[in-house]
């Protein structure tokens, strides 16, 4: 991000251009922040298609999960991992 120019020596017409630029260059990242969160939408989309089918019908990916366990970690009732890794 460059440094805002010495206001005070800018023409008005400079100034003017300035804030043109600007507002040119914020709707340009704006543009681009949508474009990359349609384009993770549908990767998330196609990610659970894919989930949901290699799951079958009828079946939650979650069934494997064990609950009273990741409750008991993120309650910090349990242990840390062994390996002296920190969080």
């Amino acid at each position: 991000m460059e440094a805002l120019p010495d206001l005070a020596t800018l023409s008005d017409a400079e100034l003017k251009q300035l804030i043109d630029d600007l507002i040119q260059e914020e709707n340009e990242v704006s543009y681009r922040r949508r474009m990359l969160h349609g384009k993770i939408d549908i990767l998330r989309a196609e990610r659970t298609a894919r989930l949901q089918r290699s799951m079958g019908e009828g079946r939650s990916p979650l069934e494997d999960v064990d609950v009273e366990k990741l409750t008991a970690i993120l309650t910090a009732k349990s242990s840390p991992p062994s390996g002296g890794e920190a969080a």
